[in-house]
């Protein structure tokens, strides 16, 4: 049975969730979709995780959705003797194209491209944040910097510049080596995409992932924000990430940021993902604080699809507990009468297209009658994703007669995603409606069904069907 809430849980495995018992036991909890993260780990980790996530969805009869997030092109600093240095506040500091160990003068950098975009004035951030240079001077293959925040540095620390758009690709050549483990050894359901910044960087991955996986774009560079709604029309969902979004930008823009990405996704029919730092105080402890109960809750009324579990799940003292806690928000956030009215508020944008009418009537029919689930048979996805885009009250039953499909419907909000055969016609279909939808306990004899599909079946965003049935004591519908 499907989990009964409408936004849901990515959970991230690691060292403390990688054998069979415990995943079984964090999607019992709630978890929706797994992410592997292949910023950490060997293929072969991740290939007996992935086994292990297919063999928990035998068992329990639910799609589960399987998420590979790409590492990216990570700036990083070189070694220093020693293993660290430490940074006056003030003092000079010069970085280098080079990978000869540093010392507290200088550091080495294995990215020329870093030195082609720098402007004087530029700052740098080391180690998400903490430390803070100026550029003062700089050429092609060196930058001399004043040190404006400083402290301990230490080896292969992570670098960022706040408001420089850097010559990189999206994916670096650790990611074509994983991207190809991940499509073609794993079969995995979402790629994520670290460090997007323009619009080109989806449609280089959309060329080679040539629809074996869904694009999950993560918003962490100011640049793409500047070109948000293209990279949202381009992929098939978003994460906002907030980690390295919150280091490139002034703290106080992130939370604005974050609305602006749910509300577009929201109107593009995308599904989105908020991430990073929701629970991040049950790394250590059993329950999480006050104000990290309000963050989670904020984007679940704000109506984002799905809210994530990072190191909290992976290599956290307690992953169950912070899976339980974080359904539980959820869950008492939906029974809050004041979400559906936030979340309303900014209505999505219809397209004159019969699938948007046929849908947007669905959930108008669905809302009046009382309906006990909107039913929405599908190929791609695509039918599902509209209904979904419209938050209707009653839960919506995503059919598809493709596995692929159905796994990548886990992330969509209210969506119980559910694998059947093909059907004759659009009676047999009916039928298969009220089978799973009782199997699935969202309904009982006697209520009431709003079916939506495309006919002729098969042909890709082509919704032209509505029909309100009623659920027979034989399990058919009439």
């Amino acid at each position: 049975m499907s989990h009964r809430r409408n936004a849901k849980i990515v959970a991230t495995l690691g060292p403390a969730s990688s054998d069979h018992a415990t995943i079984s036991r964090l999607h019992q909890a709630g978890v929706d979709v797994f992410r592997l993260n292949f910023s950490h780990g060997e293929h072969l980790w991740h290939k007996e995780r992935n086994e292990i996530i297919r063999q928990i969805e035998k068992e329990s009869g639910q799609a589960i959705g399987i998420l590979a997030d790409l590492q990216g092109p990570k700036l990083r600093l070189a070694t220093f003797e020693g293993k660290q240095a430490e940074l006056k506040n003030g003092a000079k500091f010069r970085i280098e194209l080079d990978t000869k160990p540093g010392d507290a003068s200088r550091v080495g950098v294995p990215h020329p491209e870093i030195f082609a975009a720098l402007v004087d004035g530029t700052d740098i951030l080391i180690d998400d944040g903490k430390l803070r240079l100026r550029v003062e001077r700089h050429g092609e293959d060196f930058a001399e910097c004043e040190v404006i925040a400083g402290g301990m540095i230490s080896d292969r620390k992570g670098l960022n510049l706040p408001g420089v758009t850097l010559p990189l690709s999206a994916l670096s050549a650790k990611d074509r080596r994983d991207l190809d483990f991940a499509l073609e050894e794993l079969e995995v359901d979402f790629i994520a995409l670290s460090f997007v910044q323009r619009p080109e960087d989806v449609s280089e991955a959309r060329e080679i992932i040539q629809g074996r996986a869904a694009i999950i774009s993560k918003i962490e560079k100011p640049a793409a924000l500047i070109c948000l709604e293209e990279i949202i029309n381009l992929s098939d969902g978003v994460m906002v990430a907030r980690g390295d979004l919150g280091v490139e930008l002034p703290p106080e823009k992130v939370p604005a940021a974050q609305k602006r990405i749910v509300t577009l996704c929201r109107n593009f029919g995308r599904p989105v993902i908020v991430a990073t730092q929701m629970l991040e105080s049950m790394k250590e402890a059993p329950t999480p604080t006050r104000a990290e109960v309000s963050d989670v809750a904020t984007a679940v009324y704000d109506g984002a699809d799905a809210v994530m579990l990072s190191a909290e799940s992976a290599s956290g003292k307690f992953p169950f507990e912070s899976v339980s806690i974080m359904s539980r928000i959820i869950s008492e956030v939906e029974s809050d009468p004041l979400q559906r009215e936030i979340m309303m508020a900014n209505g999505v944008t219809l397209e004159a297209t019969s699938a948007d009418a046929i849908t947007s009537a669905a959930c108008e029919v669905a809302e009046t009658m009382k309906v006990k689930a909107i039913v929405t048979y599908t190929t791609t996805g695509s039918t599902t994703l509209r209904a979904s885009r419209e938050r209707p009250v009653a839960p919506i039953l995503g059919l598809s007669s493709k596995l692929q499909t159905t796994r990548r419907l886990s992330l969509a909000w209210g969506v119980h995603p559910a694998f059947t055969h093909d059907a004759t016609g659009f009676s047999d279909m009916v039928n298969h409606a009220a089978e799973i939808a009782l199997r699935e306990k969202l309904a009982v004899v006697g209520d009431s069904l709003v079916v939506t599909a495309g006919y002729p079946f098969g042909k890709p965003g082509h919704t032209n069907t509505l029909r309100v049935v009623t659920i027979l004591p034989n399990g058919k519908a009439e």
